[in-house]
């Protein structure tokens, strides 16, 4: 039995949820990002209780088809954003196409329409806090975190880090440096 979960995207989760079923005596054949698969003797009252369990850590159980793929296809865009040593060859539509085995067109209708924004508009924020990530890693260039997110150029992933979060990459992390001084001061 395949059961969908609802905002399970880090490995965090994924030992929580794992825990939760060890629990209530279920066992685990997969565990995946927002999917995990239990054998078939699960009973009503476990599945209530895992439901209940996973409301107090923060997880929601899916039942609903759209929000399961919806799940799916944001599980796919974060492991693909933040996972992935390197992000695909080819272009993420065609990506994300091929990793659910669904028209894209679809995919992006049915996405829009649950989460009130497109598939294209999550990659991009995604995408923004991987690079947040990387600049306070301070381990690679503001053009190597360009070529790695797979960015035109330095200056597309400027203007898109600072549409979305106000500050230039540049100001974001000599605010890390900043916030360091202070506390080496107190």
């Amino acid at each position: 039995m395949k059961l969908y979960i609802k905002y399970m995207v880090s490995l965090r989760c994924k030992m929580f949820v794992k825990d939760e079923l060890q629990k209530l005596g279920l066992n685990c054949v997969s565990l995946e990002l927002g999917m995990v698969e239990i054998h078939d003797q699960s009973t009503e009252e476990q599945i209530e209780l895992l439901t209940k369990n996973l409301k107090k850590g923060g997880l929601e159980l899916l039942d609903n088809k759209k929000q399961i793929l919806v799940e799916k296809i944001k599980n796919v865009i974060v492991e693909m954003v933040h996972y992935a040593d390197e992000l695909p060859k080819t272009n993420d539509s065609d990506y994300i196409s091929e990793k659910l085995g669904y028209d894209y067109t679809y995919l992006s209708n049915t996405f829009s329409e649950v989460k009130g924004t497109t598939i294209q508009q999550y990659i991009i924020l995604h995408k923004i806090e991987r690079a947040k990530e990387l600049l306070l890693y301070d381990e690679l260039t503001l053009t190597e975190i360009a070529w790695k997110l797979h960015y035109s150029s330095v200056a597309h992933l400027s203007n898109q880090f600072k549409k979305v979060t106000g500050l230039t990459p540049t100001y974001f992390k000599e605010l890390k440096h900043k916030r360091e001084k202070n506390l080496e001061n107190l």
